[in-house]
């Protein structure tokens, strides 16, 4: 006898039961301590980050002088700086110190890491020691101590030159045009090298060393092995280098404002210091124009902006 069987319809599955329910009187509470634990750091970013900027972006748009009401005159700011030649000046000298000097903090500071690495070995920390003691000392005092050294009278440089018997080397560095942007590069250079050695020591510390060894076995050479091992295996790391070589270069300013002020004949000036003047006036006494400087701290900031963006575009590259 067949026994009939009455298939049930499986049951709907039941909805998933929410695994918190907001309006629980224990998920509020949890929220707003949440709350309260961010209040004041979002409070500070107002307050110190984006009040600031949103002041800034709008006294671009007006002529201020410190003292009264911003008049509103749209665009004008920046319409006059593409107009301003000291402005083109600032902005030449501003890529080309960043250019410069990024490409030299990146390359040496690969080459120094290295040779600390493999060829320096057992005087690495002797060596990092010595190439980052510069990097401890605040740019204020590396600016007036290497002031000093290119003084074209007492300074150390020219008397050096003089000592060896090349007197006609000698040189007023930090007054001519044509040699106080290589001057500063220098001190910029050796101001920031410790710190780049130190980052691609680091990532070379991160390597696997079987690598090298495999690749020893199948012949490579050392330069084969620096070339298909060493560089690749940074490339993280280089992208971090290069992306705060673009952000100092963009944001040069108290290196260079103590060393030249700009000069001599805005040979030196860079965004930062024609900024400074402008907001709060020259040594000529000329008026401040905050207005103005404002427009200038606006393109600044893109500027920066977009070296942020390149940076995690070449991580994230690099990563892939």
């Amino acid at each position: 006898m067949a026994t009939a069987t009455t298939v049930r319809p499986s049951a709907a599955p039941r909805p998933q039961q929410k695994a918190h329910r907001l309006g629980s009187p224990l998920r509020r509470s949890q929220r707003i301590a949440g709350y309260l634990f961010v209040l004041p750091t979002f409070a500070l970013f107002l307050g110190f980050v984006l009040w600031p900027i949103l002041r800034t972006t709008y006294l671009s748009l007006t002529r201020w002088g410190g003292f009264g009401s911003p008049r509103f005159i749209g665009l004008d700011n920046y319409s006059r700086m593409l107009g301003d030649p000291v402005a083109r000046r600032a902005m030449i000298v501003t890529l080309a110190l960043t250019a410069v000097t990024t490409v030299l903090l990146t390359f040496l500071g690969l080459l120094t890491a290295v040779l600390v690495n493999v060829v320096w070995k057992h005087v690495g920390v002797l060596v990092r020691t010595i190439l980052f003691i510069p990097g401890i000392v605040s740019f204020v005092v590396s600016g007036v101590l290497w002031k000093l050294i290119y003084d074209p009278n007492i300074g150390t440089l020219n008397q050096v030159l003089g000592a060896i018997g090349l007197d006609s080397l000698q040189h007023p560095w930090l007054a001519d045009s044509r040699t106080v942007l290589p001057a500063i590069i220098v001190v910029t250079v050796w101001g920031g090298l410790g710190f780049t050695m130190l980052i691609f020591f680091a990532g070379l510390q991160g390597i696997d060393p079987s690598l090298y060894e495999a690749a020893a076995v199948d012949g490579a050479n050392t330069v084969q092995q620096f070339w298909n091992i060493t560089v690749p295996s940074l490339r993280v790391v280089t992208g971090l280098v290069i992306s705060l070589g673009l952000l100092n270069g963009f944001k040069a300013f108290d290196i260079i404002y103590v060393m030249t002020g700009g000069g001599p004949n805005h040979g030196s000036e860079v965004l930062g210091t024609y900024l400074y003047s402008l907001a709060f006036g020259s040594t000529s006494g000329s008026i401040p124009q905050l207005g103005y400087a404002s427009a200038f701290s606006v393109v600044t900031m893109i500027l920066c902006t977009i070296a942020v963006i390149a940076q995690l575009w070449l991580t994230r590259r690099a990563d892939r």
